[in-house]
């Protein structure tokens, strides 16, 4: 007998009993809703991702509506979710589903994989939670369990030792017999113990289902699993361009389709105040401006420091800037906007 075995029936025991049970999404087997809320839940916390889900299935009941979609509508309805690349996945996959597979997802994590912004962890967790297929799932919150479980040294920046790990995680899957009947819940389990308990920080050790088999509570839990590559992160500046008008309407242009808030409709930023300084020179010269304070916005590589400038506009002629376009206000909410400039515009309007 090896130590893990037991494993998967002493979680799903636990998941239901103890786990997150009356999410949104859970209680069901429909892919659509399982995959729309796996890519929210990519690096994004539970508590934002409720409402946005909500927000989705109610505005788009199934994977056709979603794509028939306009680009703009899935962006606006995203917007202040961040990592806006996966909207545009979404978009595309839902497309493809709908081209490729007559509008059902594929049963199985490899077919599901082939799809745009759905990734190896992501197919399985699809194809274990909807359809029951015996496949592991090696999010973050799992590589943490099971790197502990089996208190694994090697260096997750590695990919060969990132692929180790996945056969480790195979290991502690239910067997055939079982894996119909209990793959929807191992593979919850599997996120909720590394959620709930075996957290990064003061992992809650004599809570957990599955102490007795982990190698890695027998030593310093927090030890594991071992990345030596961490983030480098950086600062930037940028100068930001409120244009409005007397009705509420503003300027603003879409943003390039590489590099920072791609295709995202954004007020004009620069990267030094001189520019800024020229779009406003000559007739907007005489435009009442205010130089709001300074505010940082926290991205995933680096901080940005924004310099919003308002400029009140009485008369749109005055505007002579290269791109762009007027948006009233019932026009912009609709839009996909970047966070920061989403919360700008808004404190105008409370």
């Amino acid at each position: 007998m090896t130590k893990t075995e037991g494993f998967a029936t002493r979680l799903v025991r636990w998941q239901q009993e103890h786990g997150r049970n009356q999410l949104p999404w859970q209680g069901t087997r429909d892919p659509y809703r399982v995959w729309l809320s796996e890519i929210m839940l990519q690096q994004t916390q539970v508590s934002t991702v409720i409402d946005y889900f909500a927000r989705f299935t109610e505005r788009f009941a199934d994977v056709r509506a979603l794509a028939q979609a306009h680009e703009d509508e899935v962006m606006g309805l995203w917007s202040g979710l961040g990592y806006y690349t996966r909207a545009r996945n979404l978009h595309r996959c839902a497309q493809a589903v709908v081209a490729q597979h007559g509008g059902q997802f594929p049963c199985d994590a490899v077919t599901l994989a082939t799809l745009p912004g759905i990734g190896r962890s992501t197919a399985s967790a699809i194809a274990s939670i909807c359809f029951g297929e015996r496949v592991a799932i090696l999010d973050a919150n799992v590589k943490r369990v099971v790197g502990r479980v089996f208190a694994f040294e090697g260096d997750l920046s590695q990919a060969k030792q990132e692929r180790a790990l996945w056969v480790l995680a195979e290991q502690l899957l239910p067997t055939a017999a079982q894996a119909s009947s209990q793959m929807p819940r191992y593979t919850q389990g599997m996120m909720d113990l590394g959620a709930k308990l075996c957290t990064p920080k003061n992992p809650q050790c004599l809570r957990c289902p599955v102490r007795a088999m982990c190698q890695g509570a027998e030593a310093d839990p927090t030890r594991f699993p071992v990345r030596s590559r961490k983030l480098k992160r950086s600062s930037e500046q940028v100068w930001a361009l409120w244009l409005q008008r007397p009705d509420g309407a503003v300027w603003l242009q879409q943003r390039p389709a590489q590099g920072i808030w791609a295709r995202l409709y954004c007020l004009p930023v620069w990267n030094e105040p001189a520019s800024l300084e020229a779009a406003v020179a000559g007739r907007l010269a005489k435009a009442p401006r205010e130089d709001l304070p300074v505010f940082l916005h926290v991205l995933t590589h680096k901080d940005l420091h924004i310099h919003p400038v308002r400029v009140r506009v009485q008369d749109a002629s005055e505007v002579a800037l290269e791109e762009g376009a007027w948006y009233a206000a019932d026009a912009w909410r609709q839009l996909g906007l970047p966070a920061p400039v989403r919360k700008l515009l808004e404190s105008a309007s409370d």
